[in-house]
């Protein structure tokens, strides 16, 4: 708390001494993305599936999906098919200790640092306050006082999550758990409280999950949710995805299921830490390839026409496309178990791809859970 406090008056003084200089007016246009080619020099090898089929939910690796796609029978709510029951509230910043809350001004980005070209600087970030929706998915089969399985969504709410576990569930393809949808703070990328809680490479939003929403998940929807991390799974899109690792990287004693869409493995991160100096780039970069193999099981899909450099800097670390092969090269490299999906024809978290891939990739990273052991 403190530490922010500090930060934020550091931003408030900088903002003072800098009134009239560069700080771009607006932000910049995206450019449009062009349209990348599975099969490029240096991208990962992958099975091209027929159009209309996913990536078997058994099955590791590298596949290829599309052009064209339609909605998975999961992702339609289904006669005969008990429907689990959803509850909603919301939290205030001034109810949280951890995220009290920031804004950047309206028409306002930041500027590159001429001496950094990873770093982006933003001065028009000030405290300010948000209201936070939660959606807790609680289905029909689960026992009371029973300690279930659950999954975090990012950018919540999202219904269609909650239509695919009815169906999962009740075609036993995954375990009966809880879904918890939890919208972000506000705003978006650096200088903003979503980018503040996706895109810091730290263990920070895992720890605001932990302390301040799933006590409150419990209570308000009466659930009892596991401790065991093999029993956690994390989800979301864009940030959202960044977020869904960041949040089992620092924590791997809480979460090892990942499923991520158009996955923000790029330098995205602010304030810039020279711990992190390349931000969520660092993952296949650095933290990968460095690091001691995490018993986590990670889905993650891009699309051909994913983002390229959709802001003012220019450091190379922002290609979604790139960023997510390189990916799949580290995580195989490592021996992870994990699948990768490029999806032709498709856009930055494609709601058309959602659709169609969303209960396959579910069934993926529940694989082996109960554990023989455990059991």
């Amino acid at each position: 708390m403190f530490r922010f406090i500090r930060f934020a008056s550091v931003i408030s003084i900088v903002s003072c001494l800098e009134v009239g200089m560069a700080q771009n007016p607006v932000r910049p246009p995206r450019p449009t993305p062009p349209t990348r080619d599975p099969h490029t020099p240096g991208y990962v090898t992958a099975k091209e599936l027929p159009d209309g089929e996913n990536a078997p939910p058994n099955a590791d690796g590298n596949f290829i999906i599309g052009p064209t796609y339609k909605p998975a029978p999961e992702m339609l709510v289904q006669e005969g098919v008990p429907q689990g029951q959803v509850f909603d509230f919301t939290m205030e910043s001034t109810d949280s200790k951890i995220y009290p809350g920031i804004a950047r001004e309206p028409g306002t980005f930041g500027t590159p640092d001429p001496a950094n070209p990873r770093k982006l600087d933003v001065t028009t970030s000030h405290p300010a306050p948000y209201t936070r929706k939660i959606s807790v998915y609680v289905p029909k089969q689960y026992v009371p006082g029973t300690a279930a399985p659950f999954i975090v969504g990012a950018d919540g709410p999202d219904k269609g999550l909650f239509i695919a576990l009815d169906n999962l569930i009740h075609q036993k393809r995954v375990p009966v758990m809880i879904g918890i949808s939890i919208g972000n703070g506000s705003g978006d990328a650096q200088g903003s409280q979503r980018g503040l809680e996706y895109d810091t490479m730290s263990g920070l939003y895992a720890e605001f999950v932990e302390k301040e929403v799933l006590p409150l998940v419990e209570k308000k929807a009466n659930v009892k949710l596991t401790k065991d991390p093999d029993g956690r799974a994390t989800m979301g899109g864009s940030s959202g995805a960044s977020a869904a690792l960041i949040m089992a990287w620092y924590h791997p004693e809480w979460y090892h299921r990942i499923l991520a869409y158009s996955g923000t493995w790029v330098n995205q991160q602010w304030p810039w830490n020279p711990k992190t100096p390349s931000g969520a780039w660092g993952f296949h970069e650095t933290l990968i390839p460095n690091s001691p193999k995490k018993p986590f099981r990670i889905w993650m899909e891009v699309g051909d026409r994913d983002l390229l450099n959709p802001n003012v800097m220019r450091d190379d670390m922002h290609d979604w496309v790139l960023a997510n092969e390189n990916m799949a090269k580290v995580l195989a490299a490592k021996g992870y178990p994990y699948q990768f999906v490029f999806a032709k024809n498709a856009g930055h978290t494609d709601r058309a791809v959602k659709q169609q891939t969303l209960p396959s990739a579910l069934e993926y990273i529940w694989q082996g859970y109960p554990s023989k052991k455990k059991k």
